[in-house]
């Protein structure tokens, strides 16, 4: 007996906004069907005394440190700039009046 049935695949596909043929739904189910099997094979294994993780493998940050530094002169950021005044970007407006 099937865990999932082909009712619940269309209904699935339904709320996914997906159009599905009868033999689609009919190897969906049995595709779910057998990753339902699969789930419940895990949950059999003695898991008693082993650590919960987030991944099988160790992950290590391999970013730099973030660190300030000396940023470029004013006179040469805003030396190619189209617009600019006070020392600052000047762009068109986007608020309507």
């Amino acid at each position: 007996m099937s865990r999932i049935s082909l009712d619940q695949v269309r209904h699935v596909a339904h709320l996914a906004r997906l159009e599905i043929s009868q033999d689609e739904a009919e190897k969906f189910a049995q595709q779910l069907d057998a990753i339902i099997g699969f789930a419940e094979e895990l949950n059999e294994l003695d898991t008693e005394g082993v650590e919960p993780t987030s991944h099988v493998l160790p992950m290590t940050n391999v970013l730099r440190e973030d660190t300030a530094g000396q940023g470029l002169p004013r006179e040469e950021v805003l030396k190619n700039a189209p617009d600019h005044k006070d020392g600052f970007f000047r762009v068109p407006s986007i608020l309507g009046e």
